[in-house]
């Protein structure tokens, strides 16, 4: 065997996953197609970036890498906001109301990369193949060949798909796949308003999509503005100053006036869960397993968990002289995230439905259980520390 753990897929699931193997008695590849910018202008800001939840961070932090990503840059944010554009109705989120310093974290997703990539450069159990793209997957009883671009070939007894939405390794496996399109685009931009974000995050509901506003340091905001693809495309193209007048009276002046706004970036939205999460000396993490709504920021976080629970089942297994690719051990961590995915894929999925629309009925009950969740007490706290991810798996 050439390994024991072959990962397709070096993004940041991928790299997560590694480190959390790193040091340990396995061997451990990573493939991945593209290499990954590991410094570029401080004036320069990515237009991904992620919601890291204190449970996110937990896991960063266990694997070595969490002072890589704060020594690049991270914004801590403390509140949250969130209302109606047809209503009222609006909750309001403090991390002083259940005595913790912050909610979360927004971070660039290239610097949570890079400091990924410069942890694993440290475990000397770990090799990064890149760039390097599949052609070839071969399953048997015993192991897993993956062909290379180029002729190469690799043996080892467990390949893991984290290849994102579009996985070619679970296609290759023939998983199959329930989901749909939402027949929405979310825009994303880096944003200079007149008013601090307050390290908050910002996000109104109207009929056509969820508009974000997540805080980046020095005062800085990434939005995410989910609306029709065919508004997505004129957003996307339109001059400067038609963009931040049209992002004006999306928002309101909440923060100020919008002053400047850096390179604009499209992708659509979609649901999307594999109906199996392994399959003969084969599992999937991630986009790869589940891909679901923006609105709540839980994408990245669901896959780190996958890749936690995965690193930990496989361990568990490699310590009792167990088969990690055997199914018995692979269904362990099915079993363990497939209910909690399914159930934060409902929940964004409802409230997708519920706040996307124009209905009367819906508009009333939606404000009125903004209001009510509002005043919820334990209720509302509850809430908060589950979405922190301090509650619950993970």
């Amino acid at each position: 065997m050439d390994f024991d753990v072959l990962i397709v897929g070096g993004g940041m699931v991928g790299a997560t996953l590694a480190c959390a193997l790193g040091d340990t008695a396995l061997r451990v590849g990573v493939i991945e197609s593209a290499v990954a910018p590991m410094e570029w202008p401080e004036e320069e800001f990515d237009i991904r970036v992620s919601a890291i939840t204190r449970a996110t961070e937990k896991v960063f932090v266990g694997i070595g890498a969490w002072d890589g990503m704060v020594r690049r840059r991270v914004a801590a944010y403390s509140q949250m906001h969130v209302w109606d554009a047809t209503g009222s109705g609006s909750i309001d989120f403090n991390s002083a109301d259940i005595g913790e310093p912050s909610l979360g974290h927004i971070i660039e997703n290239r610097v949570i990369l890079a400091a990924l990539l410069e942890r694993m450069a440290e475990f000397a159990n770990i090799e990064l193949i890149c760039p390097a793209q599949v052609t070839e997957l071969e399953r048997h009883p015993d192991s897993v060949t993956v062909a290379l671009e180029g002729g190469r070939r690799l043996q080892a007894r467990l390949v893991v798909g984290a290849d994102g939405a579009n996985s070619w390794v679970r296609e290759r496996a023939g998983i199959t796949t329930t989901g749909w399109s939402y027949e929405q685009t979310a825009v994303v931009a880096t944003i200079k308003t007149s008013k601090h974000h307050q390290d908050a995050c910002w996000q109104r509901f109207m009929p056509t999509g969820p508009l974000a506003f997540l805080p980046l340091p020095q005062g800085l905001s990434s939005i995410v503005w989910s609306t029709t693809p065919e508004r997505a495309a004129e957003l996307v193209e339109m001059p400067e100053s038609e963009f931040l007048d049209e992002l004006q009276q999306a928002f309101g002046d909440r923060l100020g006036r919008m002053e400047k706004v850096g390179p604009r970036g499209a992708f659509p939205l979609l649901l999307r869960h594999a109906n199996s999460y392994c399959a003969e000396r084969l599992v999937l993490v991630g986009n790869a397993a589940h891909a679901i709504h923006p609105l709540a920021g839980q994408g990245l976080n669901l896959g780190v968990s996958d890749a936690a629970a995965l690193a930990e089942v496989l361990l568990q297994a490699q310590a009792k002289k167990q088969d990690i690719g055997d199914m018995a051990v692979l269904r362990r961590y099915e079993r363990w995230r497939k209910a909690d995915n399914v159930a934060v894929m409902a929940a964004m999925d409802g409230f997708k439905r519920l706040f996307s629309n124009d209905n009367s009925v819906l508009k009333l009950l939606r404000n009125i259980g903004l209001t009510v969740a509002d005043r919820g007490g334990p209720a509302k706290q509850i809430m908060i520390r589950r979405a922190m991810g301090l509650s619950g798996d993970l």
